[in-house]
Order: C-alpha cells, then sequence, then structure tokens
C-alpha cells in the first residue's frame, strides 16, 4: 500500500508543466497539476471539491504518480488506486476512474505542448 497524506498532493500549482480538468459521472470533478523534467514527475497536485472517496483517489493517484516516468505513470491503473484505498465503497469505484484519467489527460496535455 502506497502511504498517502492527502495534505502532501492536495492543492492547485502555479505553473505547472502539464494540467488537466475532468468532470466525472457523478458529478465530481478532478484536476491535476504536474511538474515534469527529464521526462519524469517530480511534483503532482491534485484539486476536487467532490467526496471522501474522489479526494482519497486523487490523493493515492498523485503519490503513485510522483518520481515515476512519463512511462511509468500511464501505467497506473484504476486498479491499482482502488487495492490502496481501504474500504472503497463498490458504488465509488468511478472515483478511481475519474483520478487516473484527469492524470492521463495531464500527462497528454504536457507532451502536446514539446
Amino acid at each position: 500500500m502506497v502511504n498517502t497524506n492527502k495534505e502532501d498532493y492536495f492543492g492547485r500549482m502555479n505553473d505547472p508543466t502539464g494540467s488537466a480538468f475532468l468532470e466525472g459521472p457523478c458529478g465530481d470533478s478532478m484536476e491535476f497539476y504536474l511538474t515534469i523534467e527529464d521526462d519524469k514527475i517530480i511534483e503532482v497536485r491534485f484539486y476536487t471539491e467532490g467526496c471522501a472517496a474522489t479526494q482519497s483517489c486523487g490523493a493515492v493517484t498523485a503519490a503513485l504518480a510522483k518520481g515515476r516516468t512519463i512511462a511509468k505513470a500511464l501505467c497506473i491503473s484504476p486498479g491499482e488506486v482502488i487495492e490502496n484505498i481501504k474500504d472503497l465503497p463498490d458504488d465509488h469505484r468511478h472515483c478511481s476512474i475519474l483520478s487516473v484519467s484527469t492524470l492521463y489527460r495531464a500527462i497528454a496535455e504536457y507532451l502536446l505542448k514539446i
């Protein structure tokens, strides 16, 4: 299990090298902000006003992405996020898809700029 403290990753970032916003089917939204140097994610932040499950999924996704290369970050799956959250209710598993999809979009935004 990845050790996450939401406060380490929660909040917006000024001047990210990649960022994204997505809204999930439940109405919760997620933002991801990345600083990427030499193909490695050196800083990652997320922001949501969503439910506790959405916040937990954002924090786990951010923790999993930090320090990874772009290629390795693109291997993060919603299943891996779920495995790292104790007692995520079945009806909130879509939150893991939202967080991972937002991360992917932030990476794609970065790649389209370089």
